[in-house]
């Protein structure tokens, strides 16, 4: 390793458009910062986002002073990478924008892909201030891990998330009960959820160990970058990362069932400081591990040598600053381009509707039933929540069921990510209901005279109990008609179909029964409720 030269000395070398060029990668980083901090705050699973900013600029710091010294070459690879980081930044920019425009700049794409942009520039920042004659910067392990570790600081897309989530919640509980057997104590599975002879204990999003799995890479990545030196070592924290979080993960939740099944109110206090103990357990394990085989394997230290002398800038030097700044200000006036173009909402003052009002209270021939549904309130982030459930008698014990649940949020309330997340493909599964073969996953649902808005179609089976559920996800006041709410793709199709938009509304309604359509079309109860929720755009 050789002496970092003076970083003054590097930034007066560089040219107008370098100095530009510099300004705008750090506008854009503090850009960012400001726009994630409201999820690092509300967040827990992106609560180490708070330290990112601080990060970065401790591994740049380390990068130029305790990294190799490897400067960029100028030749055809440089170059194409210099080309391809920036088309990567654009693209990914007018992503975001489209994103925005289809859904919301509040979903959880727009901030991947404005992450992967904002990355995708500083890899094409460090390209160029790393090359021969400037010298800003160093390309080395740790300007790597600096750059890379703004994409674990942002939200997980919800389709990823909730997919993930379910996976783990599953794969925790039953490894929970199997462990219980051994240990002889009694216990059912139904989803996610633990029946013991004193207690129910469901597995929720928190408890998953999403949020343990991405403190934890975030941890190893950034250990790697600063406690350890030998490739191998590197590659030894990283891949311990994961299977250390799932692993305490494991034990925490375990250890919760325990105490459950022991009498003991593992809500609160228990669940929360767990929680927190396992994240700092699991950090200073990896921490903990990576100073020792430092300590083992310590590279031998490389003898003090002059910095090498400041040549000046070369021509091909100057011309990647230009493209540099010239793609950032293409980047500045592309974002200011979006923001402008989408357009306010004409329902952000709408009044909050009368749910209940919506719903039937009574129907002849119908026993009617209201849920509270206050348990869900924190989860979904709105209090105007309402579901009623329709039970007919049938000759024998055969009978009609109709459940029908409908959620509001005003303008800018919840993200759309958020809802869109809490649909009955994300939901039921955890609760025991297994989906079913569904040719059908949209459809035209006909209803007195009338043909309703495109409705998601979903079937699915609980102890051998048929379901039949159809729901429609509104924003500001039109139907998102998306077969995949998790699709990247389907996203964006909304942006050429509805146009550019700002914050609306959102109006959730699911109708499920243990009819399939045709046999409850025609009864009263629908046609009120869809009657009554014709002004809202359904």
């Amino acid at each position: 390793m050789t002496p970092a030269e003076p970083f003054s000395a590097a930034v007066r070398r560089l040219s107008a458009p370098g100095k530009f060029a510099a300004v705008a990668l750090l506008a854009a980083v503090a850009a960012l910062s400001l726009r994630l901090w409201p999820e690092w705050k509300s967040n827990p699973d992106l609560s180490h986002g708070f330290f990112m900013p601080l990060l970065f600029a401790l591994l740049l710091h380390e990068s130029r002073t305790a990294g190799t010294d490897r400067r960029i070459q100028t030749g055809p690879g440089s170059r194409f990478a210099l080309a391809a980081l920036l088309g990567i930044g654009l693209g990914a920019l007018g992503m975001a924008g489209l994103y925005a425009a289809a859904v919301d700049w509040s979903h959880a794409l727009v901030n991947v892909m404005l992450a992967l942009s904002l990355a995708a520039f500083l890899g094409a920042g460090l390209v160029v201030f790393a090359a021969e004659g400037v010298g800003l910067l160093r390309v080395n392990w740790t300007a790597g891990i600096a750059i890379a570790l703004w994409l674990l600081a942002t939200p997980i897309p919800p389709g990823t998330y909730t997919r993930l989530t379910l996976t783990l919640q599953l794969w925790v509980s039953e490894l929970v009960l199997q462990s219980l057997h051994l240990l002889g104590i009694a216990a059912m599975r139904h989803g996610n959820l633990i029946d013991l002879a004193t207690a129910t204990v469901g597995v929720e999003d928190a408890c998953s160990g999403v949020r343990s799995l991405i403190s934890c890479v975030f941890a190893g990545l950034f250990f790697s970058a600063t406690l350890v030196r030998r490739p191998w070592a590197r590659a030894l924290i990283i891949g311990l990362s994961a299977p250390l979080a799932l692993l305490m993960n494991f034990i925490r939740s375990l250890g919760l069932t325990l105490l459950a099944n022991a009498g003991i109110d593992i809500a609160g206090t228990w669940h929360d400081a767990t929680g927190f103990a396992v994240l700092g357990i699991t950090a200073g394990l990896l921490g903990g591990l990576a100073l020792l085989l430092e300590r083992r394997e310590k590279a031998p230290a490389d003898s003090p040598a002059p910095p090498p002398p400041a040549d000046p800038v070369r021509p091909a030097g100057r011309v990647r600053q230009a493209a540099l700044a010239g793609s950032l200000a293409a980047a500045t006036a592309l974002a200011v381009f979006f923001f402008l173009n989408t357009r306010p909402s004409t329902r952000v003052q709408a009044p909050v509707p009368d749910l209940f009002a919506l719903l039937p209270a009574s129907a002849e021939g119908w026993s009617v039933k209201s849920s509270d549904l206050y348990e869900f309130r924190g989860t979904l982030k709105t209090d105007h929540l309402a579901q009623r459930h329709y039970v007919r008698a049938g000759p024998g014990s055969v009978s009609t069921e109709i459940i029908i649940y409908v959620a509001y949020w005003r303008a800018g309330q919840a993200p759309v990510s958020l809802v869109a997340s809490h649909t009955p493909d994300a939901c039921w599964p955890g609760a025991g209901w297994s989906p079913l073969a569904n040719p059908t996953p949209r459809v035209d649902l006909p209803l007195a005279g009338r043909t309703l808005s495109d409705a998601e179609h979903r079937r699915f089976q609980a102890n051998e109990r048929p379901q039949f559920v159809w729901f429609w996800h509104l924003y500001d006041g039109r139907p998102i008609t998306y077969q995949d709410p998790y699709s990247a793709v389907a996203l964006l199709q909304l942006a050429w179909r509805y146009g550019f938009r700002h914050s609306g509304d959102q109006l959730f309604v699911r109708v499920s029964s243990n009819r399939p359509w045709s046999e409850i079309a025609n009864e009263p109860i629908l046609g009120e409720f869809f009657a009554r929720t014709r002004a809202l755009g359904l």
